[in-house]
């Protein structure tokens, strides 16, 4: 039995229009039988603070909250950066973030990217 082929979206922007992308893309990796991870960092890493993501939504498209709640139901890994956090100068603390969020250091994202098949950015 194979393993699975590993995708990576890393979620650098803060910008609202660009939240939906990596979700969307990652419940189509997992409908392709694709071990996807989304990891956040610097502004992209707001929408993981709890009520951030019920605040968005744009378009026809359903609240970035239900986006989001679906792809972690369908087994997306959400990763937040730790260095990240500490760029907000205490504005943001690891207990703000929901708690489907795992918290991981710069070394992890490095790991992500060597162990991946594919990465993309927004």
């Amino acid at each position: 039995m194979s393993e699975k082929k590993k995708i990576l979206y890393v979620q650098t922007s803060g910008a609202h229009e660009r939240q939906y992308s990596p979700l969307i893309l990652a419940q189509t990796a997992v409908s392709m039988d694709l071990e996807p991870t989304i990891y956040y960092l610097g502004t992209g890493l707001k929408v993981l603070v709890k009520g951030e993501a019920e605040k968005i939504k744009i378009g026809e498209f359903p609240a970035l909250k239900d986006v989001l709640q679906q792809a972690v139901d369908q087994g997306v890994k959400i990763m937040a950066c730790q260095q990240s956090i500490q760029l907000f100068d205490g504005k943001i603390e690891a207990d703000d973030l929901i708690e489907e969020a795992v918290i991981a250091g710069a070394a992890t994202l490095n790991d992500l990217a060597l162990d991946a098949d594919a990465i993309l950015t927004f």
